[in-house]
């Protein structure tokens, strides 16, 4: 669970991170994607652990919260799995119709949103 939510977060960073102080972008960076540890980030950016931690817990809540509104990740990954639905239907001699119309129709439901 705890790589699961790490991954998490780090993809909402790649879509939400203008939406965060410089700080908390910055000290998120350093966390889940350059695997230091808080007591590391401390001496980096000049703060106490417990201000890492609290900037680390805002900024992922933070995230969270835009996720959950806007769906930009979610969205992206439906499209990506369209994506791919849609090369493997197309690659054998034959394109397989059904595929590509639910291909189609999944577009649709994601645009109607």
């Amino acid at each position: 669970m705890n790589g699961e939510k790490n991954l998490k977060v780090a993809l909402l960073l790649d879509f939400y991170s203008p939406m965060l102080t410089e700080k908390q972008r910055d000290v998120i960076d350093l966390y889940y994607n350059e695997d230091l540890s808080l007591a590391e980030i401390a001496e980096e950016v000049s703060i106490t652990r417990q201000g890492v931690r609290d900037c680390i817990k805002r900024g992922e809540q933070t995230l969270f919260e835009l996720e959950n509104a806007l769906g930009l990740a979610e969205r992206s990954a439906v499209l990506q799995r369209i994506a791919d639905s849609l090369d493997e239907a197309v690659s054998g001699k034959e394109a397989d119709r059904a595929a590509i119309v639910k291909a189609a129709e999944d577009i649709r439901r994601l645009l109607d949103v």
